[in-house]
């Protein structure tokens, strides 16, 4: 019974973590059967066991030496299957923590990625808004120069608009 219950445990087990495989991998997939297979054989030989069991050749019905040792050779072969399948699921989880290891490597460096674009994008704001303050300052430099060299020329036409009128006005 106690064997039966941990075929169904490694078969729960083993079924849990295919749940959440990868169908595109070829490797997990080959390795997922050849565990199937052996959880199979292991089946039939647990058969083979209880049919051993249920076997008597020995006079009056009883049991011989002989179908005693069929019996334990038949369970050492469902160990040896057993021992078999532990190594084979232990590769298939190697596998799948290789599977899992390599996304979350993958989504640190997508993350680093994205990252290095959000700096990226915050350095090019700061200096947009720098230079649009500094042309901001240009334009209103500019403008106060404008108005210093209107009023200059201004200033300076007025004083030759003087000029000219005091000597024209001197010459009769």
């Amino acid at each position: 019974m106690r064997i039966l219950l941990f075929v169904f445990f490694i078969t729960f087990t083993s079924t849990s973590v295919f749940a959440f495989q990868n169908a595109d991998s070829l490797s997990y997939e080959l390795q997922r059967k050849k565990i199937n297979g052996m959880l199979n054989a292991r089946s039939q030989k647990f058969g083979q066991y209880d049919q051993s069991l249920i076997t008597k050749t020995g006079i009056f019905g009883l049991k011989t030496k002989r179908d005693m040792q069929n019996s334990i050779n038949i369970l050492t072969e469902i160990i040896q299957t057993d021992n078999e399948i532990l190594k084979e699921t232990k590769t298939l989880l190697d596998y799948k923590n290789y599977q899992q290891e390599k996304v979350v490597s993958q989504s640190k460096q997508s993350e680093e990625r994205s990252l290095a674009y959000m700096r990226t994008l915050n350095k090019l704001q700061t200096e947009n808004q720098r230079i649009g303050t500094e042309i901001d300052d240009y334009k209103k430099d500019k403008k106060f120069y404008q108005i210093i060299a209107f009023s200059l020329g201004l200033a300076i036409l007025s004083f030759g608009l003087f000029a000219y009128r005091k000597i024209s006005l001197k010459k009769p």
